[in-house]
């Protein structure tokens, strides 16, 4: 019975996903028909409810309401302008600066707002027009705002961390922001490679030009905003707060910096923020709360189990095993989002690689940073959509240009797959 339940589950999944229902109903119906079948009763209906409910109810989830709200404030607060200004001080002059402008503000603002949406939205708003005047392809100038958005799902504070954080069991969420930040650094670093090599064959001139004292006064214009990531991951590292109560934290700052200090929110703009921070939160939380169902189910039926056995029996080296994990999640992350791919997938990887010695904390960054790559194609990336939006141009017209960045992001994934170091070196020095 066991192969007609998973054959139940997975059909029914690909047919609803296929027939364009939204991921989060796909996921909660497949599961409620696979418990039908396998109890035969109606009970299975409260069974799927209370699995919802109980996949919710944890404090550490709190973290990711406040974060949204936190990455809400700073998107209408300015505060992605300035750090555009302190990009071009660090990058500005190089070939092709505005490009490496657009990937180290996304990754400012990454490691501020944790969203890979709002960086794509409010970075990609500001740099976007800018290219294209100062004659940068449209195609190629929405490729690097696409791409290197996606750094905010690694460099922390990261929601998807959290999630992965509770589908893990409980990992330190602390140990997984401080894991992601050479990686996330590294992506950003390698994204700025076939940027540099197309600015170079396109000669695309150094157009940013600036006096010391414009460098001094945009360095100090971004310290408030640059001073979030302090707050909020050294709170957490030295133990003054946890990872919810950092989130807190960080909304009562940006509220305070976008409100009082830049002056870039009124409080008539207030209800509209929260209003798009709670739609979005639901979204997240019904994402999960089927996500969790869809897990239990798998548990129930040995999914988990059985995969493992079956990736055990094809090879016991755990760089073969590692390659073939990193294929499924790439695949996976084309046609699912990355809040239910962690919830489902976790339960069933993690117990393969920890037995083969792999440290939880860093399989967490390597299936958060492959997945990423899957935000960035059709048929579901939402990066992708938002990134083509911003520029105003249909994805047929961006994916050549997406393509040399795709290959630097499944460089670097190799590279943090088979070097644990990366992931591990500073956990580590904090004692984790």
């Amino acid at each position: 019975m066991e192969t007609l339940e998973i054959a139940v589950l997975v059909i029914t999944f690909a047919i609803l996903l296929s027939a364009g229902v939204p991921i989060s109903f796909s996921i909660g119906i497949s599961s409620l028909i696979t418990m039908l079948i396998s109890i035969h009763t109606l009970p299975s209906l409260t069974t799927i409810a209370q699995r919802m409910a109980t996949g919710i109810d944890s404090f550490a989830l709190l973290a990711i309401p406040f974060f949204i709200l936190a990455g809400q404030l700073m998107n209408s607060g300015g505060i992605a302008r300035r750090l555009i200004d302190f990009a071009k001080i660090l990058v500005g002059k190089l070939p092709g600066g505005l490009a490496f402008v657009n990937i180290m503000a996304a990754m400012l603002f990454g490691a501020i707002s944790g969203s890979a949406v709002a960086a794509a939205s409010a970075i990609g708003g500001f740099m976007t027009p800018v290219m294209r005047k100062e004659g940068y392809d449209r195609g190629f100038a929405a490729a690097v705002n696409i791409t290197s958005a996606t750094t905010g799902m690694i460099i922390p504070p990261s929601n998807i961390l959290i999630v992965y954080s509770l589908a893990s069991g409980g990992i330190s969420i602390a140990a997984l922001f401080l894991a992601g930040y050479l990686p996330g650094i590294l992506l950003g670093l390698s994204l700025m490679v076939p940027a540099a090599i197309y600015a170079k064959k396109n000669n695309y001139k150094v157009s940013i030009q600036f006096t010391f004292g414009d460098a001094v006064k945009k360095f100090l214009d971004a310290i408030p905003s640059l001073l979030l990531i302090i707050i909020v991951i050294g709170g957490i590292v030295a133990g003054y707060f946890t990872a919810t109560e950092a989130s807190a934290i960080a909304v009562l700052y940006a509220f305070i910096l976008s409100v009082f200090v830049y002056r870039e929110i009124k409080f008539k703009d207030l209800p509209g923020i929260l209003l798009n921070s709670a739609t979005t939160t639901a979204v997240v939380m019904l994402l999960v709360g089927t996500s969790m169902a869809m897990s239990w189910v798998m548990a129930y039926e040995n999914i988990p189990q059985n995969v493992a056995a079956a990736l055990v029996s094809l090879s016991n080296n755990k760089f073969v095993i590692l390659i073939i994990i990193n294929i499924v999640l790439l695949i996976v992350g084309t046609f699912m989002d990355m809040t239910p791919a962690v919830l489902i997938f976790t339960p069933i990887f993690l117990p393969v690689v920890t037995h083969l010695g792999i440290d939880p904390i860093h399989f967490g960054i390597i299936m958060v940073m492959n997945l990423s790559i899957g935000l960035c194609t059709p048929p579901v990336g939402s990066v992708l959509f938002v990134g083509c939006s911003v520029a105003d141009l249909p994805i047929t017209k961006v994916i050549r240009p997406l393509i040399p960045m795709f290959i630097s992001m499944i460089i670097t994934l190799l590279v943090v797959t088979y070097f644990p170091e990366l992931s591990m070196l500073i956990p580590k020095f904090f004692g984790y």
